[in-house]
This record gives structure tokens, sequence and C-alpha cells, in this order.
């Protein structure tokens, strides 16, 4: 499905994106044999109106099937000029989206698959899940799977993590300057492991 834009005023109500999602992928339709089929939303999380990932199940006659993820790409512009301040674009996990920061308890909620697409954005969004939930210390020396060109020109691959208070900058052991790298706990770094050197004293 192709991107759907729509106004504030055609949201039904809702205030956010995750509400009007979730209301959009909950229904039930009766069909031509007299049975109920439908999907609810189980658990859905869309974190400054971004990108929107629900565990969403099937059901029959009211009783619940299969549980798959749902994931939506958002736009919210408030201060849309042309009207269009809330568009999305959804799509099952089967299709293999390319966003991946699907929260764990979303995922504990999926049903076993066999798909191959949906069995490899499940394994991207734990990874990312794992790769978050690091920890760096002050002191840290951290390498990066690949350099880094700065706007200054340097070209660096290993940092020395420095902690202010809640912020966090990397230094070029080699130059001494201090670099910010964007979403760097999402990143494939390693821990370079520091050579302790043991002194011998002679009596």
């Amino acid at each position: 499905m192709g991107w759907l834009f729509m106004p504030f005023t055609s949201m039904g109500g809702h205030k956010t994106a995750k509400s009007y999602l979730d209301g959009q992928l909950t229904y039930e339709k009766t069909l031509d044999d007299g049975s109920k089929r439908g999907v609810r939303v189980l658990a859905s999380s869309c974190p400054g109106n971004r990108t929107y990932y629900a565990a969403a199940q099937e059901t029959v006659d009211g009783v619940g099937g299969a549980v798959f993820a749902v994931v939506c790409l958002v736009r919210w512009n408030p201060r849309s000029r042309d009207g269009h301040q809330f568009g999305y674009k959804d799509m099952i996990e089967n299709a293999g989206p390319c966003e991946a920061d699907c929260p764990a308890a979303i995922l504990d909620l999926l049903s076993p698959t066999e798909h191959e697409y949906a069995i490899d954005w499940r394994a991207r969004c734990r990874a990312n899940l794992e790769r978050r939930a690091r920890k760096l210390a002050d002191g840290d020396r951290i390498r990066l799977p690949e350099p880094v060109t700065f706007t200054d020109g340097n070209v660096a691959q290993e940092f020395v993590v420095c902690k202010r208070g809640r912020s966090l900058v990397l230094r070029d052991p080699q130059n001494g300057c201090f670099y910010r790298i964007s979403r760097i706990m999402e990143r494939a770094w390693t821990i370079v492991p520091i050579t302790k050197i043991h002194k011998t004293v002679f009596a």
C-alpha cells in the first residue's frame, strides 16, 4: 500500500498517530457464510508520532488466532501548508520492513513464523535491542567497523568514551579532539581491551 495523507480533522477525533492506527487496524467483518473475521491490536508503540509498531491478532468469530507484526511509516507535520498533516504507509512484517526498532514487548507477542522476510526482520529488531542495551563507561575505548570521516576532515575508527553528565562524547586518541556520532548505541562497535602492564618490583 502507498502513502495515505490527511488533515488532523479527518482522524476521527484521534489525537495521535498511535490511537488512529490502533483504530484502523482493529475491525471485524461478517462474511457471506455468516462467520466473522477481523484483526485486533494487542499492543502497539509509536513514540514521537514517528514509526508505528503493533502486534496484531487475527480473529475468527471472536476467537484469537495468529499474531503478526504491523509496521507503519508515519509523517506528522502539524505545520503542513497543504493540509497533509498526518500520513502513513502500512506494511506487515512479511514485507521485510527496513525499520527495525520494534519494542521487545511487541516482539514477544508474535506467533512463530516460517516466512523468510519476517524471520529476518525479527532478528534485526532483536539485534538492535541488544545493541541499545549495551553500556559504555567513561574511559572505555571503542572501535567502529569502518572509519568515520568528520566535517573537519579527520578520519578515525577508534575513540575513547568521555561522559559529560548524561551526554556522551568521543575523543580521538590520535589528535585529542572530541566528536559526536549519531545513534552511537545502535552502531556495531566493539570494546577495545585495555592491556594492563604489570610492574615487577625488585628487592
